[in-house]
């Protein structure tokens, strides 16, 4: 295959899955799995810097980018994204991987992670929580929402249609703000503007209260298998706390941490200037990855 992207699509659970590839077949998998409300395309960068030593597979979950939406009638929620993205990597051949999360990867990639953990090499996060006090001010809302969906839908919907919103999970808090492109939330917005689409990123945030409950069982986790383990985490985002790396750390010592000058998108610019994942392979004692020999349990 080469270096050259490729877009393809897969059925998996009876939806059409997007997925972009680039790499050598043989090559260790870093599979990717993207935010809100993003979707493979986020992953482009690392696609050019990357595709010379890994297998890489970037999925959009389904309702998101070039996926199939679910049919309205069945449950929208993060355990029903795992199970799918879990199909996936069986289907596309990828017994075990690299695991690269961002945002909502987080809650997909730590259930996959831990239903089947045999198939994870390592973890790479990207400003993805997996701690309470990573939560931001900003999710007072949701918090409310969370306790009463009636009384704070409609907040919530305005928030994920808001194009300021949107712009500021690219952007944050970073005075410089001239280094992101536009297009980026212009097409996130037209994304959530489809019809249906509101409906079930509504749903997804109802659910998203799972992800909470479930953050002590990720920790113990962490503690017990003791993952390699790589954070790369955007000081400007103003989603999540900017001391959330440093619990990670507390969960795994050993972690590879490095905060960066950027929101909670553009850290994907960093992996592979001097923090690339490939490190992470010789850590798993895995030698150049291709063997297969270390599992987490």
């Amino acid at each position: 295959m080469g270096s050259r992207t490729r877009y393809r699509s897969i059925v998996v659970d009876g939806l059409s899955i997007f997925y972009r590839e680039a790499g050598a077949p043989d090559a260790p998998v870093l599979l990717l799995l993207h935010g809100f409300p993003s979707s493979s395309r986020m992953f482009e960068p690392l696609f050019d810097r990357l595709a010379d030593q890994f297998r890489l597979i970037a999925p959009d979950y389904p309702g998101f980018g070039h996926s199939a939406a679910p049919d309205p009638r069945s449950p929208y929620t993060f355990d029903r994204i795992a199970d799918t993205m879990a199909g996936f990597a069986a289907a596309v051949g990828a017994e075990r991987y690299l695991l690269y999360v961002q945002d909502y990867g987080g809650p997909v990639g730590f259930r996959m992670a831990l239903a089947d953990p045999g198939r994870l090499r390592g973890l790479i996060v990207q400003n993805a929580v997996a701690h309470d006090t990573g939560l931001g001010p900003l999710w007072g809302t949701r918090r409310a929402f969370w306790q009463d969906r009636a009384a704070h839908e409609a907040a919530v919907r305005e928030n994920i249609l808001s194009l300021a919103a949107i712009r500021t999970r690219h952007v944050g808090n970073d005075p410089d703000p001239e280094r992101y492109d536009p297009d980026l939330w212009v097409d996130e917005h037209a994304f959530l503007s489809r019809p249906g689409e509101i409906e079930r990123q509504v749903d997804l945030q109802y659910d998203y209260r799972t992800n909470v409950a479930s953050y002590p069982t990720w920790q113990d986790w962490l503690r017990r298998t003791q993952p390699p383990l790589l954070v790369v985490w955007g000081r400007y985002d103003t989603s999540f706390e900017v001391t959330e790396p440093e619990a990670y750390r507390s969960d795994v010592p050993g972690a590879d941490v490095h905060l960066l000058d950027g929101g909670a998108l553009r850290a994907r610019h960093a992996t592979g200037r001097g923090r690339r994942p490939d490190s992470l392979l010789r850590r798993s004692g895995s030698g150049d990855g291709r063997d297969g020999s270390q599992c987490f349990t």
